[in-house]
């Protein structure tokens, strides 16, 4: 929260100071990130099915790996605020890209000792490591240029976020879930137990590639020159503005809400995609092909926000909002009510109308707000912790009701997030 309180302040100074220079370098490099970090995320979406097999676990206890990456956002993002701010955003993303690096090395012993414990450990480093490069990344992003073309920046930085999270699937499937094809029909326990020996050690050779392209980003991030950004401590004692706090204003906090439950359904759903078309009432799929379709999902995402960002040029963000989240309603009651390859493309489709509810949630609560729209952020980025508790939900829903019926869950986030278009987002007095 700090880092972005930081980026607030400083938007001013930056786009004064260098109003014509030309941030396209950095911007470029910071692009990166955002594609690996969403390559990371949904990776675990793969890393899901996966060690489920590897470890015989129902879906409560697989839902850990998404508790223990998304609630490293909660505990890690005030931390990483007050270190951006102290060692600068360069070196904040450098250290960001270390910490990643060893999240992703620590996969290697914990595949060797095949413990479940230990792959969670890794998670929650690796998280920590992406938490602490959002918190340095996205307000850089918005300040690196002129305030009236920051959302477009960001917009389009996201855009390649939700490309590593459409390749994801294919490399994890390729690399990962290829291993499944090795079972043989009614083992003995010496050959399953090699056979989970081998799962677990697919793992390693992926993480060992990841591993090495944040320490060769880290490098390069040391190396480059990057544009500085001043603390401006100062202006907000200067603004005039009234005192009080973020959280007195409704729809801001209503908007937490909304990021909450909307971070919490979209992971909630893509988690259990692969299990879901692998069951014999929808698709049936190997796990490795289901695996691959996972990427219409995530590419639905990528294609929306582009279409998004140009439609919302002309209509309004709450209406918008508010018609996405209906449909995604919508098809979600088919994919419960369905079966078969209906019910199989209907949960994929969602994708591509999850694509501007973030973005759109994130302004329309932060709309007015201010002086205090940095701590207004900071609250929002917090919420995301919504990924790590709403899967565990579904998961013991999936355990109690079946993993059909567990997609009543998100219903009930999106049909708030449509209540949140029409009517939460409005400002009030």
């Amino acid at each position: 929260m700090a880092g972005i309180q930081t980026a607030a302040r400083s938007s001013a100074h930056l786009d004064t100071a260098g109003h014509d220079r030309s941030y396209t370098g950095p911007l470029v490099a910071l692009t990166s990130l955002f594609f690996l970090w969403g390559f990371i995320t949904c990776l675990n979406d793969i890393l899901i099915p996966h060690l489920k097999n590897v470890f015989q676990l129902n879906y409560t206890q697989t839902m850990l790996i998404q508790l223990c990456f998304f609630g490293a956002y909660f505990i890690v993002s005030l931390p990483a605020g007050a270190l951006v701010k102290r060692i600068s955003y360069k070196w904040g993303i450098v250290t960001g890209l270390l910490i990643s690096a060893i999240g992703c090395a620590l996969f290697i012993p914990a595949a060797s000792y095949r413990v479940y414990a230990l792959f969670l450990g890794a998670l929650f480093v690796l998280a920590s490591g992406v938490t602490i490069l959002q918190v340095a990344a996205n307000p850089y992003v918005t300040v690196l240029g002129k305030p009236e073309t920051a959302s477009s920046r960001l917009t389009l930085t996201q855009a390649f976020n939700s490309l590593g999270t459409t390749v994801a699937p294919i490399f994890g499937a390729f690399l990962i879930l290829s291993s499944a094809t090795a079972a043989i029909s009614n083992p003995t326990p010496e050959q399953l137990d090699a056979l989970h020996i081998a799962e677990a050690s697919a793992v390693k050779f992926p993480y060992l590639l990841l591993a090495g392209a944040f320490l060769v980003l880290a490098a390069i991030f040391a190396a480059l020159k990057l544009p500085v950004v001043d603390d401006e401590e100062e202006e907000v004692a200067h603004t005039g503005e009234a005192a009080g706090s973020a959280w007195s204003y409704r729809h801001l906090v209503l908007g937490a809400v909304g990021i909450f439950v909307y971070v919490g359904a979209e992971v909630s759903i893509g988690s259990f995609l692969v299990n879901f078309m692998a069951d014999p009432t929808i698709a049936g799929m190997p796990e490795q092909t289901a695996a691959h379709y996972v990427s219409y999902f995530w590419g639905g995402a990528m294609v929306g926000r582009f279409i998004g960002s140009v439609v919302m040029r002309y209509v309004d963000a709450g209406k918008t909002l508010t018609a996405n989240a209906t449909v995604a309603a919508i098809l979600l009651l088919v994919t419960v009510l369905t079966t078969g390859h209906v019910a199989m493309w209907s949960v994929l489709a969602i994708g591509f109308f999850n694509s501007i509810m973030f973005p759109t949630i994130f302004s329309l609560a932060l709309k007015g707000l201010g002086r205090h729209t940095s701590q207004g952020s900071g609250i929002l980025c917090l919420a995301i912790v919504g990924g790590a508790l709403l899967p565990l939900v579904q998961g013991g829903l999936a355990d109690t009701i079946g993993i059909h019926m567990a997609f009543l869950m998100p219903i009930i986030c999106y049909l708030y997030i449509a209540y949140y278009g029409v009517l939460g987002s409005k400002p009030k007095a």
